[in-house]
């Protein structure tokens, strides 16, 4: 997502870089192509006007800080402006020790049943006991493939009864949610095709009936401005008090997450970034203007490594590395915990200054699966020789390669790598704790400049 205007404003602030002085011609000129920038993203005009103009003024009025480039001066208005857009999200306002209800609205095909699976499961995940509802008679199977879902991330959906009509499946799903002292209530409401009358009265009886204590309109954001449209039309019959934007990962320009709270005026509240059950992720302004400019999301990194990743295991490998001792095991255990962490693109997407290469990591042939065929060669080791890469020469190499099924060149490309990274443990071994602090200072400065993960179109040395 934001994968096309991200680049588009890294190139207006690369050519502001540039400039010894920010003058007001200049930022004139980043204002208009800043706003071309927005317009192809598909954001609301409107908001663009309002937009331009508030940075524009900060920006002029803004006393130049010697230490602080003319482009640095400017991203930290445009950063500020964009996360003043976007709002930030509210937690959802569930009262404890009460049957709280979630309604979820939204037109067909925007992802309404599989979002109301995963904010089941991520609220799960919190301790709250989670019933399911489908209110979806109309489309065929749509009940199906909410228990499917709920059997398949061990959720607990309502059985479905034959020829029932929304409102006697709704009376059936409180009555089930008093009995079993369920904590939400989630309840997928049909969708049409387009916004009807029919659709909302039903709708604006369900939520007369439940009196819920949120109603998530859920927009696909690959329909850019029309998404906006559908959530502004539901805020006004129904009431909408949240959103969730779906198809996140497809969705290049962002224009519909931009505009959303702006025209709206309520707050985006998840977006939906995958197929998988935990793949809803909390909106944050902060984050996403950061994704943005290209400051990555070292927020979402640590907070996926901390949920994907075997800390004890991770220790002890950090721990082995610091004191230069580094051998195959340990580069293998090291892949797997990476693994773990999901596409390794959206990984590196996450990692400040890496964002600006977007187009290079999605083109360059880096995906899990050179991860596992990375780990096939190490598995096609004996222990000895893991622990032991020294002694890997021709044969031992051919016959490596040919347990794996790869080439020879692939194995000497592994142990180059193993090379370089074990000679940078003995490096840090050799500095001690402040020397390796001042090392990682300059290799932060740097990463806004170089490309570190693009090694020679291979897997990043880790």
């Amino acid at each position: 997502m934001f994968a096309g205007l991200a680049d588009k404003l890294n190139a207006v602030f690369d050519r502001l870089t540039r400039r010894g002085i920010l003058t007001e011609a200049a930022v004139d000129e980043t204002m208009r192509e800043i706003k071309i920038a927005l317009i192809e993203a598909d954001v609301a005009l409107p908001i663009i006007k309002n937009f331009i103009s508030s940075v524009r003024e900060k920006a002029i009025g803004e006393q130049i800080i010697k230490s602080v480039s003319p482009a640095q001066m400017v991203v930290k208005i445009v950063n500020d402006a964009l996360v003043e857009l976007l709002g930030e999200s509210k937690p959802l306002a569930l009262v404890p020790h009460h049957q709280n209800v979630i309604l979820m609205v939204g037109l067909q095909g925007s992802g309404k049943t599989t979002s109301s699976a995963k904010l089941a499961k991520r609220l799960q995940k919190e301790g709250k006991k989670v019933l399911l509802a489908s209110l979806d008679t109309y489309r065929p199977a749509a009940q199906e493939q909410l228990s499917e879902l709920g059997s398949a991330n061990g959720l607990t959906v309502l059985p479905i009864v034959m020829n029932e009509n929304p409102i006697q499946i709704t009376k059936r799903a409180l009555k089930e949610a008093k009995e079993t002292l369920a904590d939400v209530l989630i309840l997928d409401t049909a969708g049409r095709l387009h916004i009807d009358e029919t659709m909302m009265t039903e709708v604006a009886t369900i939520r007369d009936l439940t009196k819920p204590v949120e109603i998530l309109l859920v927009a696909d954001a690959l329909m850019g401005q029309d998404a906006v449209q559908i959530a502004q039309a539901f805020k006004d019959k129904i009431g909408v008090t949240g959103t969730i934007l779906t198809r996140i990962d497809g969705d290049s320009r962002g224009g519909a997450a931009l505009s959303m709270r702006a025209v709206t005026g309520v707050p985006v509240q998840f977006l939906g970034v995958g197929e998988k059950n935990d793949a809803l992720e909390l909106f944050d302004a902060k984050r996403i203007a950061g994704r943005i400019l290209g400051m990555g999301d070292v927020v979402g990194l640590v907070e996926t490594a901390i949920e994907k990743v075997n800390q004890e295991e991770a220790s002890r490998v950090a721990e082995r590395m610091m004191s230069g001792r580094f051998d195959l095991n340990d580069l293998l255990s090291q892949m797997r915990q990476i693994n773990n962490m999901g596409d390794i693109k959206g990984v590196m997407k996450m990692i400040p200054g890496f964002s600006k290469f977007s187009a290079q990591i999605d083109s360059a042939n880096i995906d899990n699966k050179i991860i596992k065929r990375q780990e096939a060669i190490i598995l096609s080791m004996t222990p000895y020789e893991r622990r032991n890469p020294d002694v890997l020469k021709a044969a031992r190499k051919q016959r490596i390669a040919n347990g794996a099924g790869v080439s020879v060149n692939d194995v000497n490309r592994l142990l180059k790598q193993y090379e370089q990274m074990a000679e940078v443990m003995k490096k840090f071994k050799k500095m001690g704790p402040l020397g390796m602090m001042s090392l990682m200072k300059k290799m932060g400065g740097a990463l806004g400049g170089n490309n570190p993960f693009m090694n020679g179109g291979g897997f990043p040395p880790f």
